[in-house]
Formats: structure tokens, C-alpha cells, sequence
């Protein structure tokens, strides 16, 4: 999975669109990102622009919208509803996949030192990346505003993480930071009464609510009043009416997803609506969510039917999607609303065509997508028969207990597979690269060991490729003899055709890393791969025959 890293920088301006848009337009222009959303408030006057891609295309195009925003907006003319302290007021990172927080902090200090040494704006740092306590809490650094961190930030407490000492009275001051996804979520309830929908909000948010007794608040020894916390730990929740549907819902901000998930806020809801006599009609979530969110909540909900959880990954989001009722109000689009998704590159991957038009690409003119990406299929082919067997074996009846071994054995089946998928495009990837290699044009003798290495290079991409399909391949036989052996007797033949598909994938694969090696300088590596294709043969061909003849003899007797 390729590392996706998403930044939401608030800008001091909602109200003149050229503004927003140079703003957009710069942080736009940068290569391996894509703008999600914007949206402009004019009385906030505060646009909060989301973007995401590949991490280090994020830091750059982070700094392009900053150093925009600070030729365009003068915070000594701002003036607006929402607290801010500079013209780009906050620009948080949020790892989405493929990244760690600690990732995520390297990066957020790498721009909050690019911008305060060439743009000379102060910045501070926040959330995870904080240096010290007071400065996690963005609402702290922020205080006082931009007016007043003319005396602020000569205090020495207050002496930001990069940049001068000073104050900037154009740009002002900026916050760059860590922090986890937050998830806008809304239930609806079949009330148009706010104090009931807030009442559920009391019994599941962090805060709760303030306890009494007949009627007034109860305090503890300091006067202070005593609370009763909710069900939901980093959740923010209130209730309101709808005008628009006629109804009211509890609106909730999960501010840590890894903690309180997506499926259990729903639950928490649900619980609380159905000892109120309320029940709950659907849900929504506002702009974008992280596909591991839609993933988690799908499992567990199939977990909760007693089903496997080894199903293709749009089944999975399809029991999410219909068991949240995301599709109430709008229809919920995964395409637009799953931030994986909304990122993909428009021309859609080999693995993604039908069976008819993969065929035809196989069968025209092009040499590529050949044979590496036929058993790159090939592979993925095995891995779903032995994946189907396993989740037949979860729905065997009389087998209930067995279901979270089969369960357990088709996820990782589900995942080799979409890792083959994903190697169909590879191969011809890497056959590509070969071509451009041999017609690079060489006059002079820099330019000949230019291009010799180029081809060097490109063989040895081209012979890892199909070796790894071999790899994946052969490491779906233990969970495909599992499934012959002891699966549903009834499948015991879709097991071995799987087997022998994943043999044959192996087998071409081989051929392939074969005809790329052949002229490959580097003798010593060269062996090292032949070594290693020659055992993964070896495992492939001991696998395929074990299974083969087990089932053999199974369906004889």
C-alpha cells in the first residue's frame, strides 16, 4: 500500500474567492497530490482546504499554499468569527496509511523549519508533534490570538519551535502539527425533539454530562460541578434538529479512531436510543474517511452475523455501508467519500478490468501486459478458489466454531490475492522500463555507460518482478492445503484447481525471471536469483503435487 499522508491547513480568508482559489491553485500545482476539498466560510471568514497523497508531495505542496497565503491575505485587514492568529492559521498532517505518527512528526518539522527560515513567519508546533504540554492543545498556542501575540511571543515560554522571535504583523503567526483523522459522524433518529437527541449525545460523549440531584448541580469539595462521563472515550457530541429532513440527529466528532471506531459510536447510539424508546435511521459521515475505518466497521459487523471475514473487499465496505445506513440521506459513494479511493489515478489497473477487456489487453499488439502479468493472474485466481472454500466452510452448517479459523485463513488469501492483482500491473510496469532502457540514445562514451547501467537496472527490476509473484504465490500454498485437507469436503476440488493455478503462476512467473537474467552483467546477483526462484520451484512443485494427490484420492473413494 502506498503511503498516503492528508493535510487540512486553515486559511484566514473565506469571503474573496480569487483568493481561495490562488491558494488552491498553488498547493494544486504541486505532482503526487490531489485536492479533495474546499470549503469557505464567509463569516468565519476561514477556508479549510483538504488534500492528500504521497507524504513528502504533501510537505511541498503544504508550503506552496503558505507561502501563497502570505502574499495574499494581510491579517492587519482580517477579521472574522473563528479565532485565528495568522493568515495560514493551522495546518495539521494526518496519517492515513502507510505512515506512522512518527513518520508524520518528522515531516511536520521538516516544513515548520522550511517555513520559518524562508518565509520568516513563526511557527509552532502541535498535537503529536508538540515539544512540550501546553503546546498539544491547539486552543493554548492560539490564545490571545493575532492581536495578541504582539506581546506573546516575546515571552520566553512562548518563543516558537522555528522561525524569528518576532512578531509578523502581515502574515502573522502559524501551527503545524500531528494529529489523528477525525471522523465528522451524524446519526439520525426518528425524533424531531433536540432534547432527546442531545440526551443521547450526554449518554455517549467523553464529557457526559453534569450530574444533579431534584434539579440542582451537584458540586464537589473545590464548587465545582461533577460530571458523569459518557460511553465514548475522544468523542464530541450534541444533539440538533435538521431542518432540511425534518428530524434530529447526534452529531459527533471521533477525534481518535484507532481508540473509539467508527462501528462502536454507532452501537454507543444505538444502545442509548433504544432505552430512550428512539431508534436510529440511518447515518452520515461529512467529507472523507480513511478505507480502514469502513473495513474495520464491515468486519466487525460480519463478525457479529457469524460470517467470514475473508470476503472481497467491496462486500465488506457493502455491510458497512447498508449496516451504518450511510446511504439515507445521499448515496454514499466509496469512490468519493473513501479518501484511498477518491486518490486513485483515473486510469484504472489492469486487476481492476473485466475478464473480457484483461484478454483483450493480453491479446492485442503490445507485448505488455504478457506472460508475467498472465501469471500474476493466475496466482490471484488460486488464491480466490482457496479463499472461496475457506468462506464456504464458514457457512457450512454445523461448523459455527469453526469460523474464525476459516475466517482467518480466507483473509489472508483475500490479501495475497490483491497483492497479485496489484502485480499484474507491476510486470508490465517493469517490462516497460526494459524498452525505454534499450532506446535510450548513446553517442558519446558517458552516454553508452549511461545507457548499459539504465539496462542494467531495468533487467534486474524486471527479473524482482516475477520473482515476487513466485513468493506471493507459493506463500498461499499452507492456507490452501488447510483448505483442502480439512474444508468443506464439498469444495475439495475447487481447492486443488487453486493449487494448480497458483503452480502454473509460479511456473511462468519463473520463466520470466529466467529470460531477464540471461542478460544481467552482475554474475554474483544473478546467481542469487536464480538461486532463489530455483527453491521457491521446488516448494511450488512439492505443494502443488501434495494437495493434488490428497484430493485425488479424496474424491476416488
Amino acid at each position: 500500500m502506498k503511503p498516503i499522508l492528508e493535510c487540512v491547513p486553515n486559511f484566514s480568508e473565506g469571503a474573496r474567492p480569487a483568493v481561495i482559489k490562488s491558494i488552491t491553485d498553488a498547493i494544486a500545482s504541486t505532482t503526487g497530490i490531489k485536492v479533495l476539498n474546499v470549503e469557505p466560510g464567509a463569516g468565519a471568514n476561514r477556508t479549510v482546504i483538504t488534500f492528500a497523497g504521497e507524504p513528502q508531495a504533501v510537505i511541498e505542496a503544504a508550503f506552496r499554499g503558505i507561502q501563497q497565503a502570505q502574499k495574499v491575505i494581510d491579517m492587519r485587514l482580517h477579521h472574522g468569527e473563528h479565532p485565528r492568529m495568522g493568515a495560514t492559521d493551522v495546518c495539521p498532517l494526518i496519517p492515513i496509511s502507510g505512515i506512522t505518527v512518527e513518520e508524520a512528526i518528522e515531516l511536520a518539522e521538516q516544513l515548520a523549519k522550511r517555513v520559518g527560515e524562508e518565509l520568516d513567519i513563526p511557527v509552532y508546533l502541535y498535537g503529536y508533534a508538540a515539544r512540550s504540554p501546553q503546546r498539544k492543545v491547539l486552543s493554548n498556542i492560539r490564545s490571545g490570538e493575532y492581536e495578541g501575540f504582539k506581546q506573546k511571543i516575546l515571552l520566553p515560554e512562548w518563543k516558537p519551535d522555528f522561525g524569528p522571535q518576532k512578531y509578523n504583523g502581515t502574515a502573522g503567526q502559524t501551527v503545524i502539527g500531528v494529529r489523528d483523522f477525525l471522523i465528522a459522524y451524524n446519526v439520525n433518529l426518528n425524533t424531531q425533539s433536540v432534547r432527546r437527541a442531545n440526551s443521547v449525545a450526554f449518554d455517549v460523549r467523553e464529557a457526559g454530562r453534569v450530574k444533579t440531584n431534584k434539579g440542582e448541580t451537584v458540586r464537589d469539595e473545590k464548587g465545582n460541578a461533577v460530571r458523569i462521563p459518557g460511553t465514548l472515550k475522544h468523542v464530541q457530541a450534541i444533539g440538533w434538529y435538521i431542518q432540511e429532513f425534518g428530524f434530529a440527529q447526534v452529531s459527533m466528532n471521533l477525534t481518535q479512531i484507532n481508540e473509539t471506531p467508527l462501528h462502536r459510536a454507532f452501537e454507543e447510539v444505538e444502545k442509548s436510543t433504544q432505552k430512550r424508546g428512539l431508534r436510529i435511521t440511518g447515518s452520515e459521515i461529512v467529507g472523507l474517511v480513511p478505507l480502514q475505518s469502513m473495513l474495520e466497521a464491515g468486519r466487525y459487523f460480519l463478525k457479529r452475523q457469524g460470517r467470514s471475514t475473508g470476503i472481497p473487499e467491496k462486500d465488506i465496505l457493502n455491510i458497512a455501508i447498508r449496516t451504518l445506513g450511510l446511504n439515507e440521506l445521499y448515496p454514499f459513494k466509496p469512490e468519493e467519500k473513501i479518501i484511498e479511493y477518491a486518490l486513485r489515478e483515473e486510469k484504472p489497473l489492469m486487476g481492476n478490468l473485466s475478464v473480457q477487456a484483461f484478454c483483450d489487453e493480453v491479446a492485442s499488439e503490445s507485448p505488455a501486459p504478457g506472460g508475467g502479468s498472465v501469471a500474476a493472474l493466475l496466482g490471484a485466481l488460486g488464491a480466490s478458489l482457496g479463499g472461496m472454500v475457506a468462506n464456504l466452510s464458514a457457512n457450512k452448517r454445523g461448523w459455527d466454531e469453526q469460523v474464525p479459523w476459516f475466517s482467518d485463513h480466507a483473509e489472508r488469501l483475500q490479501q495475497k490475492r490483491q497483492e497479485m492483482l496489484g502485480l499484474i500491473d507491476s510486470d508490465a510496469h517493469a517490462f516497460n522500463l526494459v524498452m525505454e532502457a534499450y532506446r535510450l540514445t548513446a553517442s558519446t562514451k558517458e552516454e553508452h555507460t549511461y545507457k548499459d547501467a539504465a539496462i542494467e537496472e531495468s533487467l534486474k527490476n524486471a527479473a524482482l518482478s516475477p520473482l515476487q509473484i513466485m513468493k506471493t504465490a507459493v506463500s498461499c500454498y499452507p492456507d490452501l492445503k488447510a483448505m483442502a485437507f480439512k474444508g468443506n469436503p464439498n469444495s475439495i476440488t475447487d481447492a486443488a484447481v487453486g493449487a494448480m493455478a497458483l503452480h502454473a503462476g509460479v511456473q511462468g512467473a519463473a520463466f520470466n525471471v529466467q529470460v531477464n537474467l540471461k542478460d544481467i552483467q552482475d554474475a554474483a546477483w544473478k546467481a542469487q536469483i536464480r538461486k532463489e526462484a530455483e527453491e521457491l520451484w521446488d516448494i511450488s512443485t512439492l505443494s502443488v503435487n501434495e494437495i493434488y494427490n490428497y484430493v485425488e484420492k479424496e474424491i476416488q473413494m
